[in-house]
């Protein structure tokens, strides 16, 4: 992932399909294209803007990005998303996802991205299911392959934590069913 992000962060875009009409923010260093125009890129940041669904992104890669399924890196901090959309669990290389500062409310959406098997680094931070008890080790249970969460790294605490935590939780449901 060595070639800059393609940079739609702060057009003020409100569905991802928004994003088909901008130009990617021109960095020191320009972006690599093939002869379509299509970027030589891993990584997609479509952070600080008013996105509320990414149900349309694969469009958005397609047309963004040579190869859409080999993204690894995605942002989309500080945008309006209220819940994890499954079309996130269909992007199988996907290695750092950034969704800090958005609307996401229900703590269960993180077992969506549970199929991600390379997602090493996630950020949920400043979403309201931040606020709930064992937030941490909740999403750690649920994504055991995590290596740093909100900027930090998971810790073999973490992950014992999160064992008793999901083993809890497995009890609980049981006695409700």
């Amino acid at each position: 992932m060595c070639a800059l992000p393609v940079d739609l962060s702060f057009n003020e875009i409100s569905s991802v399909t928004d994003a088909l009409s901008k130009v990617p923010r021109r960095g020191r260093r320009p972006l690599k294209t093939d002869s379509q125009g299509k970027y030589l890129s891993r990584s997609l940041r479509l952070d600080n803007n008013r996105i509320t669904d990414v149900s349309n992104l694969q469009c958005v890669l397609n047309h963004f990005l040579v190869q859409p399924s080999n993204i690894g890196w995605l942002d989309l901090s500080f945008n309006k998303i209220t819940s994890i959309n499954p079309v996130l669990s269909e992007l199988h290389e996907l290695r750092v996802l950034y969704l800090h500062g958005n609307e996401i409310a229900n703590l269960a959406d993180v077992g969506k991205l549970a199929r991600l098997m390379n997602l090493h680094t996630i950020t949920l931070h400043g979403n309201p299911i931040a606020y709930m008890e064992n937030y941490r080790s909740r999403v750690v249970f649920t994504l055991p392959h995590l290596k740093r969460m909100d900027f930090s790294a998971v810790t073999p605490q973490d992950h014992f934590l999160a064992n008793v935590c999901g083993r809890r939780l497995k009890r609980k449901k049981q006695t409700h069913e």
